[in-house]
């Protein structure tokens, strides 16, 4: 199994803490084959990086989304695995060898990812306990909420070519969406060691955005006429109550969310 592997990572005016991001690449025991930094249209100093840092590939788009810039790294990579990192995160140092080395062990899985860090105001903060990693890694274990940052999945290219890419579409859960999509089809390998750090606190960051719960039922949605689909409905009815409730408290229209939850109810489980 070649184990050529392409780092993607997307970036949008974030040049300092993309710098660190870099460098926590560079500081790998296990070098990856190359690194792609996808700039979706920074107007900081983000155009200066590939001067800091030569050896990398330097694409620039216009402003079209992370899932447009990382589909963009996907399709100019040369490496047979991709791995995803975000210009606000960081790798600890044996993130890839330990990946690398658990699907050197199990060569039928072609995804796997890690566990993480949270790191606020420079010391590490609890995960709440609803993103804990499951102790499975099937479709319906991942139904519920996104456990799996891109930042810590490394993937076989073979696999986009199955599932597709993300969807340009969904400005958030992008993510959420395109695992669910995998897991329909491959198995998740999982290593249980917090091999990234995510940092919180600061701003324009999209994990954290009050809009998840819109963009987590467009992307179910699109998964209710899977195999599992009894699963997502569930999930999505969960979803339209959690909507419902927020727009019956800011005063908002609620009732096309409770149209949808009674098309749901009829179809599923009249």
């Amino acid at each position: 199994m070649n184990f050529t592997i392409s780092v993607i990572i997307p970036t949008y005016n974030r040049y300092t803490m993309l710098k660190r991001a870099i460098k926590s690449v560079y500081a790998q025991s296990f070098q990856p084959f190359e690194v792609i930094v996808v700039d979706d249209g920074s107007t900081d100093d983000t155009k200066k990086i590939q001067k800091k840092f030569p050896d990398i590939i330097y694409i620039y788009q216009t402003n079209k989304g992370v899932s447009s810039a990382r589909n963009k790294g996907i399709k100019e990579a040369q490496g047979e695995w991709i791995a995803f990192l975000d210009d606000d995160d960081e790798w600890e140092k044996e993130k890839l060898s330990f990946q690398m080395e658990f699907h050197r062990c199990n060569p039928e899985v072609l995804v796997s990812y890690t566990d993480e860090k949270w790191i606020k105001n420079s010391n590490e903060i609890l995960i709440p306990k609803k993103y804990h990693k499951p102790k499975q890694n099937g479709f319906c274990d991942h139904v519920s909420y996104c456990n799996i940052a891109p930042s810590s999945v490394i993937c076989h290219k073979t696999v986009f070519e199955k599932v597709g890419f993300f969807d340009e579409d969904l400005s958030v859960c992008e993510d959420y969406d395109l695992w669910l999509r995998i897991l329909r089809e491959f198995s998740f390998g999982y290593v249980d060691k917090k091999l990234i750090k995510k940092y919180a606190g600061h701003k324009d960051q999209l994990g954290f955005s009050e809009a998840l719960d819109r963009y987590r039922v467009k992307a179910l949605q699109k998964h209710i006429d899977c195999k599992y689909n009894v699963e997502v409905a569930k999930e999505l009815l969960k979803k339209y109550d959690i909507l419902i409730r927020g727009a019956k408290k800011q005063g908002k229209n609620f009732f096309p969310y409770q149209k949808k939850k009674e098309e749901l109810l009829k179809k599923f489980f009249s």
